[in-house]
């Protein structure tokens, strides 16, 4: 009985993980993308919007680049920041588009692994390049919600434009 319950256990397993693998995952990062097209596309609305561009750099072969693209995505907090204060845009990094002319212009923002994070203003100046690494969770895996709320709240337009701490 402990036998047949083992091949059985083991079975499943197997499938599971058959059925893992050819499972569509969840792309978030066009690969044929022109990124500099991207960039400028969301330049142009940041302009309009006063807000600020946040490139998320990273590849659809990236756990942590997933894992934070659904934090961003499903909690409401969060996602409301962002779409409120941001124009975001998803940079391929990947052996097909490694969009290497792109991250030369932002001064390598590779060079802190992946995801990484750079902010444009609404002229496409880079203000900030942010290191993913410290906006982990120490109890948990993944992205800690405040420490990503920190980083937003700090880059965002109004938290840099100088109108916002005149005395009224």
């Amino acid at each position: 009985m402990k036998r047949i319950s083992l091949f059985f256990s083991l079975m499943l397993m197997t499938l599971n993980f058959a059925v893992g693998q050819t499972a569509e995952k969840k792309k978030i990062y066009d690969e044929t993308a022109d990124a500099k097209v991207q960039i400028s596309d969301a330049v142009a609305k940041a302009s309009e919007t006063k807000k600020h561009v946040l490139l998320q750099i990273g590849g659809n072969w990236c756990a942590w680049c997933i894992m934070f693209n659904e934090l961003t995505t499903t909690n409401t907090e969060l996602n409301k920041y962002m779409n409120d204060n941001y124009e975001v845009v998803h940079v391929n990094y990947s052996p097909k588009n490694k969009n290497e002319a792109v991250l030369a212009e932002l001064k390598h923002p590779e060079r802190f692994g992946f995801p990484v994070f750079v902010i444009l203003d609404d002229k496409g100046n880079l203000i900030h390049t942010q290191n993913s690494a410290y906006l982990e969770s120490k109890e948990a895996k993944g992205h800690d919600t405040k420490e990503v709320m920190n980083f937003l709240q700090s880059w965002s337009y109004k938290a840099l434009d100088p109108a916002s701490y005149i005395k009224k």
